[in-house]
């Protein structure tokens, strides 16, 4: 056993071999991968996988990661064997919902690059002669899906991982990992200890066991997961090739199959959830063959085995000669688990993540540990993302098991999870629920939707209604408040915010080298900016506020609060010059804003709140209603107003004071939904959609928040690169034709038949009148003027470039 080691990966399943295979690739050696059991025969998830690779997800980076996973498997071999077969999948519908959602997924797959395409159930039929002659509407067919060996993609990687210099050591227990001054110092086996400053996970189902050696949390779930492989079928008798058919998916009814010679493999999620406890699966030494199988449970499988063979008639009568409960992970989202832990530096995790994606996934860590960033937007699979409500074993319990229950669910981009809800309350909370709010819930936080107090306003205001799917938890009361907040005044609880102090001699020369914009500005300087990768790409979009010579405000979404709070302290200096603490909880917020916000504001504070003395984009104390706040003339929604902060315990008593004062004003309680709609009308970024890694602020129309001229930051070699080669593409404003179509984002933007780009961000404009949507589209189409089509479901909607921001665009209502 080695002493000392550059990097040691815990775990050589699919996961840790992949990684190894692309980080040796990138010129690493001196990599130690230790294995609890034997190598490349039974144990882990890897060793049982049926092996299906099904690339279409609602999610990019998902796919993207799919598409990296084909792209290796399909070029690997061993011992002259291929580890990929690239049958190509199919989905089929048996019921009008999920035909619907087919339609959508092909809207995926063009968005995102894939070949796909719909089938009719007689073609569909003709790609699988097995399927039944009625009860298909027809199917999704996506060409370059396929089957993996997965144990022989593991062993091709590790052998040539192997002669590029890492070691592989089989029966190499991990016992410890040693952590000093938040820093990893080395790890314990069996066999004796290897010093290093960095670790890689990718223990899969002994994730969390292995996580709290560093004293973290992995938070996932093993679950049970049932699959069974025939007796031979006669229909496929002599048929001597491993794999014919496509791949199979019966969405439906929560399962899968594929055919492996002359019998046929099924998986099932139709059962119950059955978590695993982490510290009760067993380990090689002592336990069994396979520790990652649990005993099969019949009783679990009667009903996935009846809907088999309605779909598959031939499968009636033929016995299953094999049979297992296979263990695999389920975290609380249901997106893998990657990147450098924000608690323990050098600790690395891929962690939950599935045969179809360990390519990609391997690809990617080695990317961000050997050149420093991505070059996908992984914000998604981010290990840190979590808050830590969601880091403990209960709700990690319980939303793993939902997620397992809606794994094939036809599931709405606005559909709220329904439990555990109500764990992040603000101190307006109990103000919103009495005005009837219909909450979702983002990072724990209780957020109103809409008021139904508000309803009252459509008699008011002309609302355009919207049917199907677009309609589906929405409600014209968004419209309504909206056209409130542009009239008059609202307030919106911003507790949500994501709220980090940093402060220290060191305070400021660390936000000038980590921020693009400047940030040496006279105290009670607000700054929109961006933070970058070493590519140029948008890594966090947020405010920097100067409260002092060496103390700043930070403050960023709810949502991607803690990806952004990593990635600060990730840079902090390591001299502690800078403090970097979360003050989230210290403080709640409400936004005030609208052409009376100053109106509002008056009634209720003696300070000086004019244009003039209190101008836009600047913070000041205030003394509301006798309660001591911090205020911040910006405004997401482009109206006049204020962000106002104030210490918890005083939150309930600031809502009632602006209350009273705006009620002669016709003030509203403003709900997300408006929000959202209210920001995209003015043509503001969302973070995550709009704006992430893989974009940079040029193309994203945010160079006005870069200064190059300010010095050195990171990302600014890349950024003078960029602007030097120029753009490809640019964030382009497109408005629908139809007044009356909306569409939700996601949806493939075409000319013609070529795909030009996909929405980002879409809503519809109630004071402009129409639909908006974004996306990133190439310089030859981004014109004012220039027409396009954006694929929604099985329609096309016609769509026009339009200059932006469709809504004051002078920004004279913000500076009024």
């Amino acid at each position: 056993m080695e002493t000392q080691a550059r990097l040691v990966v815990i775990g050589a399943g699919i996961v840790g071999t992949s990684a190894v295979y692309h980080l040796t690739g990138m010129g690493w050696r001196d990599i130690v991968v230790l294995e609890q059991g034997p190598l490349f025969e039974t144990g882990g998830s890897t060793s049982h996988a049926p092996g299906l690779v099904f690339q279409t997800n609602p999610s990019k980076t998902v796919t993207e990661l799919a598409k990296e996973t084909v792209k290796l498997y399909s070029h690997l071999t061993l011992n002259g064997q291929p580890c990929f077969a690239p049958v190509g999948s199919m989905e089929v519908a048996t019921t009008q919902a999920r035909w619907q959602d087919l339609k959508r997924r092909l809207g995926f797959a063009m968005s995102w690059g894939l070949r796909a395409e719909l089938l009719t159930p007689e073609e569909a039929r003709e790609r699988n002669p097995l399927l039944a002659a009625a009860g298909v509407h027809g199917a999704y067919f996506v060409d370059d899906d396929g089957i993996a060996n997965a144990v022989r993609a593991a062993e091709a990687m590790a052998r040539a991982a192997e002669a590029r210099g890492a070691a592989f050591r089989p029966w190499s227990e991990v016992t410890g990992i040693e952590v000093a001054n938040g820093r990893v110092r080395g790890v314990a086996t069996r066999e004796g200890r290897i010093a290093t400053d960095r670790v890689l996970i990718c223990a899969g189902i002994w994730g969390p066991r292995v996580g709290r050696m560093a004293g973290i949390t992995v938070p996932l779930c093993p679950m049970q997961h049932q699959y069974a492989r025939t007796a031979p079928i006669r229909e496929l008798a002599g048929e001597t090739r491993e794999v014919v058919h496509p791949i199979l998916r019966h969405q439906d009814k929560s399962m899968y199959f594929r055919q492996t010679g002359d019998c046929y493999g099924i998986g099932s999620y139709r059962h119950e959830p059955l978590p695993v406890d982490p510290d009760a699966i067993p380990g090689h030494r002592g336990g069994p063959e396979m520790p990652s199988v649990m005993s099969f449970t019949p009783e679990h499988f009667a009903a996935a085995h009846a809907a088999a063979v309605e779909l598959l008639p031939p499968l009636r009568g033929v016995p299953l000669a094999y049979a297992i409960n296979g263990i695999f992970s389920f975290t609380p989202d249901g997106f893998p688990l990657i990147g450098e832990s924000m608690d323990v530096r050098g600790l690395w995790i891929a962690e939950a993540v599935w045969i179809t994606h360990a390519g990609g996934v391997g690809k990617a860590v080695a990317e961000w540990m050997a050149e420093g960033t991505p070059t996908l937007d992984l914000h998604e699979c981010d290990v840190n993302r979590f808050p830590p409500h969601a880091r403990t074993r209960s709700y990690i319990l319980a939303r793993a098991v939902q997620q397992y229950r809606e794994v094939y669910d036809v599931i709405h981009p606005l559909q709220q999870m329904e439990a555990p809800r109500r764990l992040r309350v603000s101190p307006f909370y109990r103000r919103l629920e009495e005005q009837g709010a219909v909450f979702v819930e983002a990072a724990g936080w209780e957020r109103p939707q809409w008021l139904q107090a508000n309803e009252p306003l459509l008699d008011r205001y002309a609302v355009p209604d919207r049917m199907g799917w677009e309609g589906r938890h929405w409600s014209p009361i968004q419209g309504a408040e909206h056209l409130a907040t542009r009239e008059a005044v609202a307030l919106f609880d911003l507790t949500a915010f994501t709220k980090i102090e940093i402060s220290g001699p060191g305070a400021l020369s660390f936000l000038q080298r980590l921020c693009a914009n400047q940030i040496d500005q006279p105290v009670g300087k607000v700054v929109y900016t961006a933070l970058l990768s070493d590519r140029g790409g948008i890594v966090c979009d947020l405010t920097v506020t100067r409260l002092g010579v060496d103390r700043f405000l930070v403050l960023t979404g709810g949502g991607v609060g803690m990806h952004d709070l990593a990635w600060i302290r990730s840079h902090a200096p390591s001299d502690g010059s800078a403090r970097v603490v979360d003050v989230t909880s210290m403080y709640c917020a409400l936004g005030l804003w609208g052409p009376k916000a100053r109106d509002v504001l008056r009634r209720v504070c003696d300070d000086g709140v004019s244009n003039e003395g209190f101008p836009y984009f600047s913070a000041r104390a205030l003394a509301i209603a006798t309660l001591p706040a911090l205020a911040l003339r910006v405004s997401y929604v482009g109206e006049l107003g204020w962000e106002i902060y104030v210490h918890s315990e005083y939150g309930l008593r600031l809502w009632d004071a602006l209350w009273d004062a705006g009620r002669f004003v016709g003030m509203i309680a403003l709900g997300a939904g408006a929000f959202d709609s209210l920001r995209l009308e003015k043509g503001y970024r969302l973070w995550g959609v709009d704006i992430q890694p893989e974009y940079d602020p040029f193309e994203a129309g945010l160079g006005f928040a870069v200064k190059l001229t300010k010095g050195d930051f990171l990302g600014r070699d890349a950024l003078l690169r960029i602007r030097q080669r120029g753009m490809t593409r640019k964030l382009c404003c497109l408005t629908l034709d139809d007044p009356a179509a909306v569409v939700m984002g996601k949806e493939p933007i075409l000319d013609g038949p070529r795909v030009l780009g996909y929405v980002t961000s879409a809503n519809f404009g109630y004071v402009v009148g129409t639909g908006i949507a974004y996306g990133y589209l190439p310089l030859s189409h981004a014109g004012p003027g220039v027409k396009v089509d954006i694929q929604y479901f099985d329609r096309r909607y016609r769509a026009t470039v339009s200059e932006e921001p469709l809504y004051d665009p002078k920004g004279l209502r913000l500076r009024s």
